[in-house]
């Protein structure tokens, strides 16, 4: 058995990546250890996400990370009410149809849900 358990991503600022990530994607606080800037945050489905605080980043050009939601345009919608900005609203892509938007460091946060994606995609 193959279980994808957790994903560690440097950032530029613990702090301020964990708030956005908490209040975009209402990730929850595993733990936090702040001498070593470090915060494991983790959806729904116990999938852990470590931001470590890196002086040297190591950004993959690329890198994306897809959020599955219940509903991506009422998603969009929610957030985008709350001063989030998207790169694109729900959409037809080359991944397939959803919302995407960046993170305080630039990388790539997707949102879709599987009726639109369906539909859609």
């Amino acid at each position: 058995m193959l279980k994808f358990d957790h994903l560690t991503l440097p950032v530029s600022n613990w702090t301020a990546s964990r708030d956005w990530y908490v209040k975009s994607l209402g990730l929850k606080i595993e733990f936090e250890v702040p001498e070593r800037r470090t915060v494991a945050l983790q959806d729904h489905f116990d999938f852990t996400i470590f931001l470590v605080q890196d002086s040297v980043l190591f950004h993959t050009a690329g890198l994306s990370m897809t959020f599955q939601v219940d509903d991506v345009q009422k998603s969009f919608e929610d957030l985008s009410g709350k001063g989030f900005q998207f790169t694109h609203p729900p959409e037809k892509r080359f991944w397939g149809y959803g919302a995407e938007l960046r993170d305080p460091d630039g990388y790539f946060v997707r949102l879709w849900d599987q009726k639109s994606m369906k539909a859609r995609g």
